[in-house]
């Protein structure tokens, strides 16, 4: 008889306690000269979900003035050094335990297979967050980024294996080993393998750009159908893996496809362009948009998203913001969930 799982992931739309967002670092960017506008954006980001919902904003010791400039009744402060701001992906994973208190994975860092020069900051982030809030803290040893995964809540986890099986990662795991760790931390059942993430991801491919689950059975994609587009074999192929897959509980999957944003190219590099980078707050969701030549898909994503989830708030910001650094909403986010106690 097997015994069943210590720990389990909640899925992103449970109701969270609040919000943990890091506050951008200008030595860590890609364009330093943009810190400015790109701080404007995480503030937009960080007041919309502060409508929702708390927010808990990570700052190094150059930020301490931060408290007194976006004063506001549901953001707080917490001084936890960090050399990158993409909290999704170096800070905790949140699962319930037995007992149904909260636990967060520590997953081991390497600035997304060791892109950039500076992470110990960031490998320590996640032990930080926990010990101050007195969470259990669990130390996994696997390079794991938060948004190269997304769970349904009821055992099955999508992923891509661009991201999980590159070698820049996890290079003496095996898929299985790699599988069995994920069941073991996030207590999953089923993991489904995606190939591909958007063309031009900088993060090798992170799902959270590409697909996640709406609901148990229902999964929304970001579908190319431009055969010109790099993208458009890539989200074939994704589509038609799902297509064929069975969750947890072996359901087949409906999928909701929505249009991409047009294609933008940035000093000479393709931008990582996601609706599905968006991020479900209690009662809402916080939807990057692009504006100009993508006014059409943005509406049309709004739109779609408002019938996936008819109960929440569609809460627009600037993704053109933020996005140049490689991301956007889902990236800098990470939910603690609530706990019934």
């Amino acid at each position: 008889m097997k015994e069943s799982p210590v720990y389990k992931m909640p899925a992103e739309w449970e109701r969270h306690q609040r919000t943990l967002v890091s506050w951008p670092v200008k030595d860590s960017m890609n364009y330093p000269e943009k810190y400015d506008g790109i701080c404007k954006g995480y503030e937009e980001i960080i007041r919309a979900i502060a409508e929702f919902e708390p927010v808990t904003i990570m700052i190094n010791q150059e930020d301490a003035g931060l408290a007194e400039i976006m004063n506001n009744r549901n953001m707080t402060f917490l001084a936890v050094g960090h050399n990158d701001a993409w909290l999704r992906d170096n800070g905790p994973t949140f699962v319930y335990d037995k007992s149904g208190g909260l636990s967060g994975i520590n997953w081991l860092f390497n600035a997304w297979g060791e892109k950039y020069e500076k992470w110990d900051d960031d490998n320590l982030a996640a032990s930080k967050i926990l010990k101050h809030y007195k969470i259990p803290c669990v130390d996994a040893p696997l390079v794991m980024e938060g948004g190269s995964f997304h769970t349904d809540g009821e055992g099955t986890l999508l992923t891509t294996e661009e991201c999980l099986l590159n070698s820049n990662r996890n290079p003496l795991l095996s898929k299985r080993e790699i599988e069995d760790n994920l069941k073991k931390f996030l207590g999953v059942k089923k993991i489904i393998w995606l190939k591909n993430g958007l063309s031009g991801d900088e993060t090798d491919g992170h799902v959270d750009n590409i697909a996640c689950f709406a609901r148990p059975g229902e999964i929304i994609m970001q579908v190319c159908e431009d055969p010109e587009d790099e993208n458009y074999h890539i989200t074939k192929i994704n589509r038609e893996i799902l297509e064929r897959e069975r969750d947890a509980l072996g359901r087949s999957f409906q999928i909701i496809p929505i249009q991409p944003p047009p294609k933008r190219i940035f000093q000479g590099k393709r931008l990582t362009l996601s609706y599905l980078n968006f991020f479900i707050v209690n009662g809402g969701i916080i939807l990057p948009v692009f504006g100009d030549d993508a006014n059409r898909t943005d509406e049309m994503a709004a739109e779609a998203l408002g019938r996936v989830f008819p109960n929440r708030k569609i809460r627009k910001i600037d993704g053109m913001k933020i996005v140049i650094e490689g991301g956007n909403v889902h990236c800098i986010t990470q939910q603690m969930p609530e706990v019934d106690r």
